[in-house]
């Protein structure tokens, strides 16, 4: 079991080279993630010997490499998470934050020798230095994106500050070794991923997101002022503790020097990435990974081709609010709740705290969190002295989840509809085989025809024939066709249906 470290004893610089040495040794073959502790101690144990500079990149390279390992063995843990993440994972999710922060640090602090004339650092070079401190803090940026949390204070003001280096030195395009990403390709993956809006996908879709940036895009190109007849346009203040922010949304000071860059190109490649695989390409035909060939991967490329080439303003204001409201997750249980409400009690509560027109955040206050998704609907309904005259469920998607400790967890709701029908779906030759969905009302002019929540993979657009089934005051059998596609994530959805008359 991972456990914090222990405080180090005072020992001598040769026993700490020792202690790291015999580590290394035993640590060597390794692929689990279960010594991260382990790692941090020899990080601190070499922060405390006073040794050469060579001698400590050496170490310190051996112990990156190290500190990969680890890294690479926990993904599979984050990906199955919920929200909140258990304290027994958050503490091991800490230690390897912690470590990777000394490490990134330790790196940085070389470059002050290595650029010195005197010195005679001959066997290793301040590139290599700058692509494995951005290397670890890149692992931060993703382990934080995966467990919806907020990067640790002054982590983009380091990289940013990392970058310039390497452009002042004229490394920044310097290739990896063994044909590894140059620095400006580890700077530009961690400012697309970071723009894509991380909190509003699922771990699987997230890690699928890096997976595409790393083999399907190219760097960036960096301007001084902003390029005339593009799209997609972002900037970066290097001073500042951010990542970059969409040019549409917010304008930076006139008196603060800024980097600009566009990412129209890169989303245009990835709509010629949907298209294609919606017309049958296999995924590794078109040198994507794996995940793109499932149900939802050509949805998500259309997603980061919006969020990536045509960022919009936010269509309407926020206002502050402070009232409680109860929360139903999860399609079957909207479906049971909605059926039959005396027998369902699996609520949680919530504090609102904004609101718009079109949703809401809210903070949790109790009940039980597991099922709670990005992606996923949700059925809401205010309580106490906001508890509307004749209570409604209001059907609401997870925009957007945000953990930021273990009792912690804040969410953005996109409202879809005030109320929701309860239904089962079919095909006409597999009446034997329904399933639970959901039927939301027409709301002209905003949504014009009804339309069904299903579970993802259910249907594909255009899909006609399909049985609908209302058990009201009377059994009620429809037949409908799936007209378009409206919303579609990694748990449902959502298509405008019409009645099928082909027939």
């Amino acid at each position: 079991m991972t456990s914090a470290p222990e405080p180090l004893a005072s020992i001598n610089p040769e026993a700490n080279i020792k202690s790291i040495l015999e580590w290394l040794a035993l640590a060597h073959g390794r692929t689990g993630a279960e010594d991260a502790d382990q790692l941090h101690r020899q990080l601190l144990l070499l922060r405390e010997a006073p040794i050469p500079n060579i001698q400590r990149l050496k170490l310190l390279d051996l112990l990156y490499v190290q500190a990969e390992r680890i890294a690479s063995a926990e993904l599979p843990r984050l990906k199955k998470i919920s929200l909140p993440i258990s304290r027994k994972l958050r503490q091991r999710v800490r230690i390897l934050l912690d470590l990777l922060e000394i490490m990134a640090q330790d790196y940085f602090n070389t470059l002050a020798d290595l650029f010195d004339p005197q010195g005679s650092s001959t066997l290793h070079f301040p590139h290599t230095s700058l692509r494995r401190a951005m290397g670890a803090i890149a692992w931060q940026v993703r382990i934080t994106h995966l467990i919806a949390s907020p990067c640790a204070h002054g982590l983009w003001q380091q990289l940013h500050a990392a970058f310039n280096t390497a452009r002042r030195l004229g490394l920044e395009d310097f290739p990896g070794p063994n044909g590894g990403p140059s620095i400006r390709h580890t700077y530009s993956a961690i400012l697309l991923s970071a723009i894509a809006q991380p909190a509003a996908f699922a771990a699987r879709e997230l890690e699928f997101i890096s997976e595409y940036i790393a083999s399907s895009t190219q760097p960036l190109e960096f301007f001084d002022t902003p390029p005339l007849n593009r799209q997609g346009i972002f900037w970066i203040d290097p001073d500042k503790d951010f990542p970059a922010q969409a040019l549409i949304r917010r304008i930076p000071s006139p008196d603060t020097q800024v980097l600009y860059f566009c990412c129209d190109l890169i989303a245009d490649n990835t709509l010629k990435h949907s298209k294609a695989l919606q017309q049958g390409s296999p995924a590794a035909s078109l040198g994507l990974p794996a995940f793109a060939d499932t149900h939802t991967g050509p949805g998500i490329l259309l997603r980061l081709n919006k969020l990536w080439g045509h960022p919009v303003k936010r269509r309407f204001s926020r206002r502050r609010q402070s009232y409680r409201a109860t929360i139903c997750s999860g399609l079957n249980n909207l479906w049971q709740l909605i059926r039959t409400p005396e027998k369902f009690n699996g609520f949680s509560e919530w504090m609102v705290t904004n609101e718009s027109p079109d949703g809401y955040a809210l903070m949790h206050v109790s009940g039980h969190t597991e099922n709670i998704r990005v992606g996923d609907i949700v059925a809401m309904q205010p309580i106490g002295e906001h508890s509307e005259f004749i209570p409604v469920w209001h059907i609401c998607l997870i925009r957007w989840a945000i953990s930021e400790n273990p009792e912690h967890v804040e969410l953005g709701l996109q409202i879809f509809a005030p109320k929701a029908i309860p239904v089962e779906v079919a095909h006409p030759y597999e009446l034997s085989s329904k399933v639970s969905a959901l039927l939301l009302p027409s709301t002209p002019p905003l949504r014009p025809t009804q339309s069904l929540i299903v579970p993802t993979g259910l249907f594909k657009e255009n899909t006609r024939r399909i049985i609908v089934i209302l058990e009201e005051d009377n059994l009620e059998i429809r037949e409908v066709q799936a007209t378009r596609l409206d919303e579609q994530t990694n748990s449902i959805e959502i298509f405008s249906v019409s009645p099928d008359e082909t027939h």
